[in-house]
């Protein structure tokens, strides 16, 4: 019987973080989760931030299931969201704590970058939507408040750059999340010295950009001894929604997909990047993918307005008894701007909700039915309106969507889609960032021979559903 490989995706979200481990199986990929744990923000200082020692703990955890199992991965590979960073001292300490994307530091941040280029400009640079939390406008912050810090920096490494640092000793920048800097060039695919230098920040910080598949190195010999056995540390698309896309069951090239999670990230892969103004107007961004292809997409809020109206609502709800209340609230008309910067971290979503409706004069919602269907409602109208973006500025029409990720799975806001949009939607993938990692690690093996055919294995893998709408 012939020994499995076995590939890690270590899939850390802002809530929670999996193990997965993927191998092939007679043509197809098999995939398990081995361990979860709990990712969540905490308050240092005024700040909201990550707990890094809690995140490599777990990360070292489930490496160590792996021992447990008798499961050792060829390789391992690190993904999490974009834009958050460390900065590392000469000694490789992290200077400061680890701000969230979501604090409120970044406020009037992006006031103080226009003052040196305008946001047309800086658009034209690198094609990255503006993002009031992006990387960019965080080292503007941190250069108002605590220069002293940018100072002492001796490199600048973004989150899953940072574990992978502390499990191999190697420090390797990556190009996928690089892109959510709003630092890297979109031609040249490289960092943007030239604008870092305009904006006073220190150019030395920042590493040569590697791209998915490249090897960052084995485990150091202390980390090896604490799991337990000895592996390969390669970069897959370390940002969470370039894996994702990496893993959209489909080759064709007349289909948009939604990575739908927390954040819902929507739109098509291009060659070429689109830096003009009537991109920038739309508010579309050019991240970076997997082999020099362009992640052209909007970021909306996404089911995170959701997850934190169900923890709001006093019964615990199945996410079914879910779809149903929300069903019932059909009669309800008001919507809201998902994007509105106070859904990105209220004390409260419902009374957030209940607030933009009423200043933009709309009766408010007060129902759960009432609050559920706002937000789907809202949510739907948002995609809608993103697709009819996407066929203005690229010119041509698409007939499918594809929905990956944790939040294809609901299926009202699948039904919703098809409704608003006419397209054919399909769902699934459910794992896509996991499976994206795994893609990675595999074709750096040569398991494949290209992202196409990835993809077509992918595809008949995993359980992909056609969405029929109500009236079907």
């Amino acid at each position: 019987m012939a020994e499995i490989t076995y590939y890690l995706a270590v899939d850390i979200g802002a809530s929670s973080g999996r193990h997965i481990l993927g191998w092939m199986d007679k043509g197809k990929i098999r995939m398990e989760e081995i361990y979860r744990f709990e990712n969540k923000l905490e308050k240092r200082n005024g700040h909201l931030c990550w707990n890094l020692d809690h995140l490599f703990h777990e990360v070292v955890e489930g490496l160590r299931k792996c021992k447990e199992l008798d499961r050792i991965p060829e390789s391992v590979g690190i993904d999490t969201w974009g834009v958050d960073f460390v900065l590392l001292d000469a000694n490789g300490n992290v200077l400061g704590n680890t701000v969230a994307y979501r604090d409120g530091r970044t406020k009037g941040m992006d006031e103080e970058v226009y003052k040196v280029i305008s946001e047309s400009e800086l658009y034209g640079r690198n094609g990255i939507q503006k993002q009031l939390f992006n990387s960019i406008y965080q080292l503007m912050a941190i250069k108002k408040e605590a220069p002293q810090l940018l100072a002492r920096a001796d490199r600048f490494l973004m989150i899953p750059e940072y574990l992978n640092y502390r499990l191999t000793g190697v420090a390797m920048n990556e190009y996928t999340n690089a892109t959510t800097t709003q630092l890297v060039n979109a031609k040249t695919q490289d960092w943007d010295f030239e604008l870092m230098e305009m904006l006073d920040l220190p150019t030395k910080i920042f590493g040569e950009l590697n791209m998915p598949k490249t090897v960052v190195g084995p485990l150091s010999s202390e980390m090896a001894a604490r799991v337990g056995f000895q592996t390969t540390v390669v970069l897959p698309a370390t940002h969470d929604t370039g894996s994702a896309v990496m893993a959209v069951p489909t080759n064709s090239d007349d289909s948009i997909y939604l990575s739908s999670g927390t954040w819902s990230l929507m739109g098509i892969e291009r060659l070429i990047p689109d830096c003009t103004e009537l991109s920038r107007k739309h508010n579309f961004t050019n991240e970076g993918g997997y082999h020099h292809r362009y992640r052209y997409l909007k970021n909306i809020m996404g089911m995170w307005m959701m997850q934190n109206i169900r923890r709001e609502f006093k019964h615990k709800y199945t996410f079914e008894e879910l779809y149903e209340l929300a069903y019932i609230g059909r009669y309800f008309t008001s919507t809201v701007d998902v994007n509105d910067d106070m859904f990105l971290a209220p004390e409260s979503m419902i009374k957030a909700l209940q607030a933009y409706c009423e200043q933009t004069g709309q009766e408010k919602p007060e129902t759960e039915c009432e609050l559920l269907y706002c937000v789907y409602r809202s949510l739907a109208k948002c995609y809608a309106k993103t697709v009819a973006e996407i066929e203005t500025v690229t010119g041509r029409k698409y007939d499918t969507i594809h929905v990956v990720g944790g939040g294809c799975q609901d299926k009202f806001l699948d039904r919703l889609l098809v409704e608003v949009t006419g397209k054919d939607v399909y769902a699934g993938p459910i794992e896509a960032t996991a499976i994206g990692n795994i893609m990675a690690q595999m074709l750096r093996d040569h398991v494949f021979e290209d992202l196409k055919e990835a993809r077509q294995v992918v595809a008949k893998s995993f359980d992909v559903k056609r969405i029929a709408s109500e009236r079907e």
